[in-house]
């Protein structure tokens, strides 16, 4: 259950009626998809405890977390937080699926995995699956081995070229992309002007880790400013969505 305070009070059931009616996809841009950004930080600002992002938030956040992934073409993803977290099918309850055809997407969000190095374990879960769809953005000329359905697009001069990638995910019909993380590849969306919205929960929790990281990790070189769209709370956990201030808003 999730209480909405802004903009107007209001009790929602779950996930899935807080994301009802968002269509990400009639607000993407003629150059790149429209992508929001998706994290969940302590109260002293850490997305991770213990190395990994799930013992910070609750049940509330997990289910808004997965609902989010029912109204987009794409998920994205850093290495990193796919080596911590272990990957899976993105979307595998039935009724998930259903929501996204409701939506008028495929039943299965395409992964789009950023990795320069390439440096993932064959065992990765997401790898061995055979209905997962699977775009890997890297330099190396690896190849991932597994059941998935798995392209590459190769950069060169060892970097992953983030405005490029966005413009040929567009070019090759996604119109919306969820980044998950982690905090390298936040930075380089957010130095590249491609990020849109901020979706934020804020845990009631204290990590005292100050060797994890927080939600960005890079130089910004100038600062993103935030507008609030929506305030909701769930068993003292505070989530948050923010406009980027500055990020061009197609009319739907």
């Amino acid at each position: 259950m999730f209480r909405q305070l802004l903009p107007e009070p209001a009790e929602l059931p779950d996930g899935a009626a807080v994301v009802e009616g968002l269509d990400f996809n009639a607000l993407a841009h003629d150059d790149r998809p429209y992508l929001v950004l998706n994290m969940v930080t302590t109260a002293d600002g850490r997305v991770t405890i213990g190395g990994r992002s799930g013992p910070i938030g609750n049940e509330a956040d997990q289910d808004l977390f997965h609902a989010l992934r029912t109204r987009v073409d794409a998920v994205m993803v850093g290495a990193g937080t796919l080596r911590a977290e272990k990957y899976g099918r993105l979307v595998r309850k039935p009724e998930r699926r259903e929501a996204r055809a409701r939506a008028g997407l495929e039943p299965d969000p395409l992964a789009v995995i950023v990795s320069g190095r390439l440096d993932l374990p064959d065992d990765l879960p997401m790898l061995h699956e055979p209905d997962q769809e699977v775009l890997v953005a890297t330099f190396s000329d690896r190849e991932l081995p597994g059941a998935a359905a798995i392209r590459y697009l190769r950069f060169k001069d060892g970097v992953v070229d983030i405005p490029r990638l966005l413009a040929i995910l567009r070019g090759r019909g996604v119109r919306s992309v969820l980044c998950e993380g982690g905090p390298t590849l936040n930075a380089e969306l957010l130095r590249a002007g491609g990020v849109d919205e901020l979706f934020h929960c804020l845990a009631p929790k204290i990590a005292g880790e100050p060797d994890a990281p927080t939600m960005v990790t890079g130089v910004l070189h100038e600062t993103v400013g935030l507008e609030v769209v929506s305030l909701l709370e769930s068993d003292s956990h505070v989530f948050i969505r923010f406009y980027i201030c500055g990020a061009s808003r197609p009319a739907s």
